[in-house]
């Protein structure tokens, strides 16, 4: 078994991983979906108009063919001045021309040599149109084609014009390396700019952390740098919980201390009546263990009163404990009237245990202490909830009503009690926030006892 002077170790705590890691992770990948797909996008339009600039090329030089072709003497074509690109001249140059027609033979480039471009079986453009052939081994081809009738002949002549796709692929992969290179560029300053922002915007949490490792070592007692806006708030919350466990450690130290020195006096009597060996030693005793008792039942129910009121879900319905209290108070007073009004749904930041101890006690001095008509009213007041519990008895003076709040004071001593019951009302009644006072009652003449709690 762990000695008692050994510390109790804080349980664990789990982690769920780093904060900064998982919030630069959500933006690099966000960052990287974002990137790609606008890579793609741009990639898909910039190839594309390359593309169309490299047909508008073939365009231009099918043009030019079908404008400077015509009939010639033997029902052949021809051009009546000769094409400006000198690639046409030159074998296997990457840019060819053929025209085609049927019972006619093919009208080829120089630079087509001993190749030519295959023409699909009755097939007829009449606007022009362009495809990719791989049709020569190695040499990937661009051709744009047209069908003309030309001035003078019937016949339908294809005319054709290809060029090879090696320029605009190395144009578009130029292209793509350039896109590439910029959005991964891009891509890591994005992420390397997250991570800075992340853990310079985080660094607020390390000076919290920073500050309770001050807390615990003993060098502070609370956060005192200065924070942002949006950490601010929790380091507030941090310093209340604070000042609030130590109210809690002053009051235990305070009850500690009452309890010994209530303990004392009774111990000493019975120590010096044991030593002296008195004749009423067994009167002493149960006097003094009497009034030892009353003392603890009064230190145990106010440290009760205090270890619940960190309850954020204390929550009494004040009608409810008053027929309670109702109920028992008139078994035990049978002769008293016990009459109640007010608001029904009337609830309090209170345990419900504790609230029946304080309105146990106020109903029942008022029916022991009373000419036998007690009335009880709840109502609100604000934030509060008032509860009155009047009777018709003698009352209390007005220079006795602060002293009889004391532990132990009875201004009847003809009736039985312990005198704790009014101030473990008004100990428990400030341990929530609220207050009890005495006045005079207007209605039935004897004592008023006003007791204020704070509403749900």
């Amino acid at each position: 078994m762990a000695s008692q002077s050994e510390p109790i170790a804080p349980p664990p705590v789990h982690s769920t991983g780093s904060l900064s890691r998982r919030m630069i992770g959500i933006a690099a990948l966000w960052i990287s979906v974002l990137l790609l797909g606008g890579g793609l996008a741009l990639d898909r339009v910039l190839s594309a108009a390359i593309t169309r600039n490299f047909d508008d090329g073939l365009n231009y030089v099918l043009t030019a063919m079908i404008a400077s072709a015509e009939i010639g003497p033997d029902g052949e074509v021809l051009f009546n001045r000769p094409l400006a690109d000198q690639r046409f001249l030159e074998p296997n140059s990457g840019l060819y021309y053929q025209i085609s027609a049927k019972g006619h033979e093919d009208w080829r480039s120089r630079s087509l040599w001993d190749r030519a471009l295959k023409v699909l079986p009755e097939h007829e453009d009449r606007g022009f149109h362009v495809y990719d052939s791989k049709q020569f081994p190695g040499e990937d081809l661009r051709i744009m084609e047209r069908t003309i009738v030309l001035p003078g002949s019937r016949t339908r002549w294809l005319f054709m014009v290809a060029a090879a796709r090696a320029g605009l692929d190395d144009q578009i992969r130029a292209l793509r390396s350039t896109l590439t290179q910029s959005f991964a560029l891009l891509a890591l300053g994005l992420i390397v700019l997250t991570t800075l922002q992340t853990l310079y915007g985080l660094r607020p949490l390390r000076r919290v952390r920073r500050e309770i490792v001050h807390m615990r070592t003993g060098d502070k007692n609370r956060v005192t740098e200065p924070m942002p806006a949006e950490v601010l708030p929790m380091v507030e919350e941090l310093n209340a919980l604070l000042a609030h466990n130590e109210r809690q450690a002053e009051e235990a130290r305070t009850h500690a201390g009452n309890l010994a020195h209530a303990l004392k006096t009774p111990l000493t009597v019975i120590m010096n009546a044991a030593t002296a060996q008195a004749d009423d030693l067994g009167e002493t005793v149960i006097r003094e263990a009497t009034t030892m008792r009353r003392q603890v039942d009064h230190h145990l129910a106010r440290a009760r009163a205090v270890g619940r009121r960190g309850a954020a879900q204390s929550r009494a319905e004040v009608w409810a404990s008053l027929q309670a209290v109702e109920r028992a108070v008139q078994r035990l007073y049978p002769e008293a009237r016990i009459d109640m009004d007010g608001d029904k749904g009337a609830a309090v930041r209170v345990e419900r245990q504790d609230l029946d101890e304080m309105l146990g006690n106020l109903v029942e001095n008022a029916a022991k202490y009373g000419g036998g008509s007690v009335f009880a009213t709840v109502s609100r007041a604000g934030d509060m909830v008032e509860i009155m519990v009047e009777d018709d008895g003698a009352g209390i003076p007005k220079e006795e009503r602060t002293r009889i709040f004391d532990r132990g004071v009875r201004l009847d001593s003809g009736k039985p009690g312990t005198g704790l019951g009014l101030a473990i009302v008004r100990d428990v009644a400030e341990i929530y926030g609220g207050t009890v006072a005495m006045e005079e009652s207007e209605d039935l003449g004897g004592l008023l006892v006003r007791l204020r709690l704070p509403a749900v």
